[in-house]
């Protein structure tokens, strides 16, 4: 707790100016396979109830990826009313977690015995113990030993917590509100704290779950393609209209976590089979994959290049060998990440994970231009959200604009032009600012060539009013 507060008090989070997608690819991709190794640990646990309660789970488990991925493709698609595609994207993965639950006692499945999710008492600790840890009786010792311990903590969620922020806070998002990097530290401190007294594990913020809640809260539209081009016309593009920002949402999450804890929603968890849970964990993994700039790359990498998209950033690096060497680097500082937590040295991954941030800064410049750099990695966060913290790294300040985003008016993407229209019976608000080109499809909907674009806010409130500006094709 008083070191996070150290940390507050004397700015440290103007360190995240130096942060990059760099830094953060790498994290998000070590996480999303953590979540995938969790799911083949909880698998690998069932063989102890026997060979058909582990087949069965196994079963159920990839059940469960499959059921939720399809949703998340049904909520980026066309089928349906948008409120219906909406609704499954949104409801579709704990939708599943219920209808598993209750799956498992169908037929002859109800005969197997499945390990399920342990529960204790209500409101009371797993460990036969009193709520408060007796901290009076530690010896001076062990407070001094317990220090460099703390330290790594800190450093884990000094580097976890922000990134998680950076991330939920992403260029992708067209945010209207400034961040609080300093003020957030200092509150993680004190449910630090409040969480060291009382026993129980440490909150904060966490990949992929905080741009999933982000995500969850941007306000969609759906506009048409009219380009003549066989390829593409007939598409649409799912434009990003605002955020609704608010912290209602994250009270509610924390309150209904508070109402876990009561007696009829324990015995309710107790029926989740671990098959399920192994599912989720699954879910969560391949999501933040999808995603992953890492993965995006390499997707590139693989393409078929007569039919890669000339548009495409990574086509205009004419290095094709700086693409693989970069890659690479990614690639080898997960690798040392996550065979560092594989063993007895695992308590000190956050210290490297912390390096990567100067080997990108000052390392990567010796090998890649300026140009290469630009297209290949980019600030995780828009100079809007970095402003209290310095802005970004390698940012000139005469670059930057009066607005939300910080940026320039933009121009149309090739084949593109801007009107001042929008689409009937969509969004209440016009949409405003520009298409980013977004190469998951699970946040981007359709493409257009092969890729999908989404809106972004680069303007100032008040030009946001008074600008409705939307995309139509002019291609002939």
């Amino acid at each position: 707790m008083l070191m996070h507060w150290v940390l507050a008090i004397t700015n440290a989070c103007n360190a995240l100016t130096y942060v990059t997608r760099f830094s953060c690819d790498i994290f998000g991709f070590y996480v999303a396979f953590i979540y995938l190794q969790k799911g083949i640990q909880v698998l690998t646990r069932q063989w102890g109830s026997g060979d058909a309660a582990a087949y069965l789970s196994i079963t159920v488990a990839l059940l469960v990826l499959m059921v939720a991925y399809i949703c998340g493709l049904v909520g980026g698609s066309t089928l349906f009313q948008r409120a219906v595609r909406k609704f499954v994207e949104d409801y579709g993965t704990p939708l599943t977690i219920v209808f598993f639950t209750g799956f498992v006692h169908i037929g002859r499945m109800n005969t197997v015995e499945l390990e399920t999710l342990p529960t204790s008492r209500a409101f009371f600790p797993t460990q036969d113990r009193g709520w408060f840890i007796h901290f009076w009786d530690i010896d001076v010792g062990d407070v001094f030993l317990a220090i460099p311990f703390a330290v790594l903590l800190t450093i884990l969620f000094y580097f976890d917590h922000n990134v998680s922020s950076l991330i939920a806070q992403g260029t992708e998002f067209p945010l209207r509100k400034p961040a609080g990097f300093h003020w957030d530290i200092f509150l993680l401190g004190l449910t630090t704290g409040v969480a060291g007294i009382l026993g129980i594990p440490f909150p904060n913020g966490l990949i992929p779950q905080a741009p999933f809640h982000t995500n969850a809260l941007c306000v969609t539209r759906q506009a048409s393609d009219e380009s003549e081009t066989s390829n593409a016309k007939g598409h649409t593009i799912r434009v990003v209209d605002h955020v609704v920002e608010q912290r209602v949402s994250n009270l509610a999450q924390g309150l209904l976590t508070l109402g876990t804890m009561s007696g009829p929603l324990l015995v309710v968890l107790h029926l989740i089979p671990n098959g399920v849970l192994a599912g989720l964990f699954f879910v969560m993994g391949v999501q933040a994959l999808e995603g992953n700039g890492i993965t995006l790359k390499m997707i590139y990498l693989a393409k078929d290049r007569g039919l890669t998209a000339a548009s495409d950033p990574l086509s205009r690096i004419s290095r094709k060998k700086a693409i693989w060497f970069f890659v690479a680097l990614e690639l080898l500082g997960f690798g040392a990440t996550f065979a560092i937590t594989q063993t007895i040295a695992a308590i000190g991954f956050p210290v490297f994970i912390l390096l990567l941030i100067p080997v990108r800064t000052f390392f990567l410049p010796r090998y890649f231009t300026n140009e290469e750099l630009s297209l290949l990695d980019a600030p995780t966060a828009s100079p809007f959200t970095m402003e209290n913290v310095g802005g970004n790294f390698g940012q000139d300040a005469d670059s930057l604009r009066h607005g939300a985003g910080g940026m320039e008016r933009p121009e149309a993407p090739d084949g593109l032009q801007m009107e001042d229209s929008t689409e009937k019976g969509e969004a209440g608000s016009k949409p405003s600012g520009l298409l980013q080109r977004n190469t998951s499809h699970r946040s981007g909907g359709d493409s257009i060539n092969g890729e999908s674009y989404e809106m972004q806010a680069p303007y100032s409130e008040a030009q946001n009013r008074s600008e409705g500006l939307s995309y139509r094709s002019s291609r002939p």
